[in-house]
């Protein structure tokens, strides 16, 4: 699931998206928030994306939370989002 998510900082000035597209994981969310299903966001907002890509925004946003709460118990609290790598994303694909 991690090769689904992507930061590169020539795009959406380095917002995490998903592979291959422009679209933020914040966008998606936000979709997510309304109570939009996936399905629904693929067919009415993205049709670029799957289901499997709004599953792996969801999981990247709870990866971000699990790694920043246990480096903020543990270590630096100037934790850079981007450090959910595809090392800790890949525990929960």
């Amino acid at each position: 699931m991690a090769e689904r998510i992507a930061a590169h900082s020539d795009i959406h000035f380095g917002k995490p998206c998903v592979a291959g597209t422009r679209i933020t994981v914040q966008s998606v969310l936000e979709l997510v928030r309304e109570g939009v299903a996936p399905a629904d966001i693929c067919r009415d907002y993205y049709p670029d994306l799957r289901p499997e890509d709004v599953q792996a925004c969801v999981q990247y946003a709870i990866d971000l939370i699990a790694l920043t709460t246990d480096n903020h118990a543990h270590g630096p609290d100037n934790l850079d989002p981007r450090a959910v790598s595809a090392a800790s994303l890949s525990r929960a694909g």
